[in-house]
């Protein structure tokens, strides 16, 4: 009898001990990873600082990753994914599609973070919201840092489908851009906020072609010397900076905008100098680096909440290009 009962209290202290040790709470903390692997938060920092090193637009690619991973189907992973028998991804859209970079980073980071808390306790897609914090805060400054939620989960599954309908393509008007943004549940705000991640890496010339050959609200020698690095019918792939800063998360971007020289149609519909709404948030973010820090900063957060899998919903992978 006293050997049961000290059997059943054994059993009640490991399971006070799991569930004190790993969260299984359906919400996002800031200190998800705290008891379960201090070491990963420093280590995700450390990786994406190294990669940053090698090639400074590896931090606007990481940044793009988190962003099409929360606008299809939640901030889940899911844009990872390899294509499978079962599924066809969302790398391979043509909003993707040659275009999204730094998956080996990923991989790079998610080895060195298992290493560090010897198994598999962080999810790819906390890892891309980490790296994405990191690579605003490396190339912009402490100001630029926040305190990013973690504890979600990773989606066994991926929709090309869902890729193409939910990502807002560069030609977008003013009203449809705020319209694919409410139907993901953000705002006026939050659209020209995260616009402002464009104040970092470049954009490729089939992005931006109509714009610069069509468009009436473009500053002409802007236009023409773009013409030169993005011919009418070649050169798809050419590269060319959002603005003249591509490696600084600073507010050029909205102060180009004022003078109509945004990069794509989408960027210039944040500003037509009607004094509308998103006019004066653009005239706000251009004079005051630290309202932009702010307001990115909040939308950020804002938008890795977006529908993530938590508690026992999706898995860890084990790696981050297939389900385990």
């Amino acid at each position: 009898m006293a050997s049961h009962l000290q059997s059943l209290v054994l059993l009640v202290m490991v399971v006070t001990l799991v569930t004190l040790i790993i969260p299984t709470h359906a919400e996002l903390t800031r200190n998800f990873y705290k008891r379960v692997c201090p070491k990963s938060l420093p280590v995700v920092r450390s990786i994406v600082e190294q990669a940053i090193i090698r090639e400074r637009r590896i931090g606007a690619s990481l940044l793009r990753l988190h962003f099409h991973d929360c606008f299809v189907n939640g901030c889940d992973g899911s844009v990872l994914l390899d294509d499978t028998s079962t599924f066809t991804g969302e790398k391979n859209a043509p909003p993707n599609k040659n275009s999204l970079r730094g998956f080996e980073v990923v991989d790079e980071i998610k080895a060195a973070v298992d290493k560090a808390c010897k198994r598999s306790v962080v999810s790819c897609a906390d890892i891309l919201a980490i790296a994405a914090r990191d690579s605003i805060a490396i190339l912009g400054g402490p100001q630029l840092s926040y305190k990013v939620l973690l504890g979600r989960r990773d989606a066994r599954n991926a929709s090309q489908d869902a890729a193409n309908s939910n990502l807002p393509p560069p030609f977008l008007s003013f009203s449809q851009l705020l319209s694919n943004f409410i139907a993901h549940g953000l705002d006026l705000k939050d659209l020209v906020a995260l616009s402002g991640g464009h104040t970092i890496g470049f954009a490729q010339c089939f992005t931006f072609r109509d714009r610069i050959y069509n468009d009436t609200n473009i500053d002409q020698s802007f236009a023409a010397s773009l013409q030169n690095k993005c011919p009418q019918s070649s050169g798809d792939d050419n590269l060319t900076p959002f603005d003249p800063t591509p490696a600084t998360v600073d507010t050029t971007y909205y102060k180009e905008l004022l003078h109509n020289r945004g990069l794509l149609h989408s960027d210039q519909e944040l500003y037509k100098g009607s004094g509308s709404e998103s006019d004066r948030l653009v005239e706000l973010y251009s004079r005051k680096p630290f309202a932009f820090a702010r307001d990115f900063k909040a939308s950020m957060i804002k938008m890795g909440n977006m529908k993530p899998l938590t508690g026992n919903e999706g898995e860890i992978r084990l790696n981050c290009r297939k389900v385990n």
